[in-house]
């Protein structure tokens, strides 16, 4: 199935704000995010909503934020894209941005899949973050699953030449997925041979500390654009 098309890789969670969270997101959304509202066809202006020209970063599925903000604290002459559906969450990482005066950081409240098709045009990105997506352990459900060949196949287009995907999971079947899936992918390369060594610059988040306290293996895939 088309990504974007009856079958989506996210749950619409719920949650109330704590009022700092409310706060954030009433004074700082309007400058630093937005939601995906926008008409097809209208690609984003991202020098103008930064405010410069610098290589981009997309990461899909944010969470509460920790690990996004980390990333873009290390790395200012790089400007990160950050897309989630949590409001809750995206207010944390507003709080963030504040606290750590992160300049180079926009957020955008939405489908990962048409933020893709909509608002990126090709080769745009240096490149995509993807850090534990939904796994949709059950297997009537990994349809669901975001990496699939043609969410790849659309990633891959809108990175530029050598631009990396990056994939990291802690559900071992998924891994396996996300490895046949980039491998017959003609765009990309491996990095590594098959799972790439868990880069010391990737932040530790409570989630993956957990999942190791718990037993599970968490696996890092990086694949490269190729040139066409």
């Amino acid at each position: 199935m088309a990504p974007g098309r009856g079958v989506v890789s996210f749950v619409h969670r719920g949650g109330r704000m704590t009022h700092g969270q409310d706060h954030a997101w009433r004074q700082h959304w309007a400058e630093f995010g937005m939601a995906l509202t926008r008409e097809p066809g209208t690609p984003l202006d991202l020098p103008g909503w930064f405010g410069r020209t610098a290589p981009v970063i997309l990461e899909i599925g944010s969470g509460m934020g920790e690990s996004t903000a980390a990333l873009a604290a290390a790395a200012p002459d790089v400007d990160h894209l950050a897309v989630e559906v949590y409001q809750p969450g995206l207010a944390q990482l507003l709080m963030r941005i504040r606290d750590n005066e992160l300049g180079n950081l926009r957020l955008i409240r939405g489908d990962a899949v048409r933020v893709l098709q909509e608002c990126l045009g090709p080769e745009t990105l240096d490149g995509i973050r993807v850090y534990f997506s939904d796994p949709w352990p059950k297997r009537k459900h990994h349809k669901r699953r975001l990496i699939q060949p043609e969410f790849v196949a659309l990633a891959a287009s809108r990175l530029r030449p050598g631009g990396t995907l990056h994939l990291a999971t802690d559900w071992e079947n998924y891994a396996e997925q996300m490895l046949e899936v980039c491998q017959a992918e003609p765009a990309l390369r491996n990095t590594h041979t098959d799972w790439t060594p868990r880069p010391d610059w990737r932040p530790l988040t409570k989630f993956e500390q957990r999942a190791v306290i718990e037993g599970r293996v968490v696996r890092d895939l990086i694949y490269e654009r190729v040139s066409p």
